[in-house]
């Protein structure tokens, strides 16, 4: 497939306490431009917020777009890499153990927009200097802090 734009994608979830307050944040690059976009939940979870990061950043695209997604979450990028992700859908979203996959709303919603975009995960170490990395944190945290923060549709609590 040709696609017709190359984005960047930072990504990074942040929740204070675990469960806890949460906080997602995206940082999206294309041909000289940046935006930021950040949000979270009153109650969630890391994992759920490092995901919702990497969704919002794929669906704030616009249009189809080859995207080079930037994540310090090793769940997010082995379940990618790994194909995690295809083997859940395969067994019904259930794990190798015939448990129900945790965060099943979250990764559905990510592997619709696989179909859409060509996505390419790539792990960064957190809190190791990246800039970008850098940012997307402090925006996640900071979403986290806010108050009145609304409750998590997909998350129990």
């Amino acid at each position: 497939m040709n696609f017709p734009k190359c984005v960047k994608a930072y990504t990074d979830g942040s929740c204070l306490g675990n469960p806890g307050p949460g906080g997602w944040a995206a940082l999206l690059r294309y041909a000289g431009h940046s935006k930021e976009f950040s949000g979270g939940f009153a109650w969630t979870t890391n994992n759920r917020m490092e995901l919702l990061a990497a969704i919002m950043a794929l669906e704030l695209l616009r249009e189809r777009c080859e995207v080079a997604l930037y994540t310090d979450s090793l769940y997010l990028r082995d379940a990618a890499e790994k194909d995690w992700l295809g083997k859940w859908q395969k067994n019904g979203w259930k794990t190798s153990a015939k448990k129900s996959v945790k965060n099943q709303d979250l990764w559905q919603r990510l592997a619709l927009q696989r179909t859409r975009h060509a996505v390419n995960f790539r792990w960064i170490a957190g809190h190791a200097g990246h800039v970008e990395n850098e940012r997307v944190d402090v925006l996640a945290r900071t979403a986290a802090g806010w108050a009145a923060l609304p409750p998590d549709p997909g998350f129990p609590g």
